[in-house]
């Protein structure tokens, strides 16, 4: 059942609601927010709260604002019932539905539409420099962290990646930047869309498809079925190089993330050390593997 939650609601629900929300329950996933289903009168929303630290992890949430706009009208994301002007929480409609298995073919190929979908949106004014991003970070992790040489060590084998992938990046687009499994829903109608729009901005396409490439592991054949979908026409040398170093640049911005979470939360975290610890070794594998 539906339970007070005075301390979870923010207080000004009235200008977005008029029932007053209640909360269902925390909703699971996300490193950054705090999110939560919630119920007013007979609609089912999502609240979700925003980290107090978006700016050390280099998020602009008025960034986000844009684009989700952008997004919204065009039906690619959770239905916006309030985005905060002071960017504290943003509250959607929730949407009935399963998770994206890019092993079924079919759920490939919606994949690929809605990411062609996201990078024909019109032009917002955040843009993403992976260069940019990588130094950003860098200011934020601790010197004292343990794998902070490992870290710098790998910065200089993947420098020539940074500076290949903006070299060939011929066209900047809007792009989602986050398309992992937890922020894909697909809903009973067959309709994919992606939630969480934080990381939002103007870049190089095929860096949001190498997320995707990583994130859902896709092998060979999955990619090459990926790429045409998206493309809309047969893959070529050069669209398997830009993926090639975006993939190195995508696996290096993901490790420095986490090492900033390590530096602001503390570096008694286990799990998130072996995260970046066992990144680091499988980067330097990939390093040397794509020299072969």
């Amino acid at each position: 059942m539906p339970q007070p939650s005075t301390d979870i609601v923010p207080a000004d629900w009235p200008t977005w609601s008029t029932p007053e929300p209640r909360v269902i329950r925390p909703l699971p996933g996300g490193l950054t927010n705090r999110s939560y289903l919630l119920a007013a009168g007979d609609r089912r929303l999502v609240l979700r709260l925003n980290a107090r630290d978006s700016a050390a992890l280099d998020i602009d949430r008025a960034a986000e604002a844009e684009a989700l706009g952008r997004a919204n009208r065009a039906e690619l994301c959770a239905p916006v019932v309030h985005n905060d002007p002071q960017h504290r929480y943003l509250v959607t409609e929730f949407i009935e539905g399963d998770t994206c298995q890019p092993d079924d073919p079919r759920h490939l190929d919606l994949l690929a539409d809605l990411t062609a979908d996201i990078h024909a949106l019109p032009a917002v004014r955040a843009h993403l420099q992976c260069q940019d991003k990588a130094d950003t970070y860098w200011q934020a992790i601790d010197p004292a962290a343990a794998v902070y040489g490992d870290l710098l060590s790998l910065g200089d084998r993947v420098s020539d990646h940074l500076a290949a992938a903006e070299a060939l990046c011929v066209r900047r687009t809007l792009c989602h930047n986050d398309l992992v499994a937890g922020n894909l829903v697909l809903s009973r109608g067959e309709t994919l869309r992606a939630i969480d729009w934080e990381y939002a901005a103007m870049g190089d396409p095929f860096f949001d498809i190498a997320l995707i490439v990583e994130e859902h592991c896709l092998d060979e054949n999955q990619q090459s079925r990926f790429l045409e979908g998206y493309l809309r026409r047969p893959v070529t040398a050069p669209d398997l190089e830009r993926l090639q170093h975006g993939r190195v640049v995508y696996r290096y911005l993901s490790l420095l993330w986490y090492a900033v979470r390590l530096t602001r939360y503390g570096q008694h975290q286990p799990e998130t050390e072996a995260i970046v610890s066992e990144g680091i070794t499988a980067l330097n594998g990939f390093l040397q593997d794509s020299r072969r």
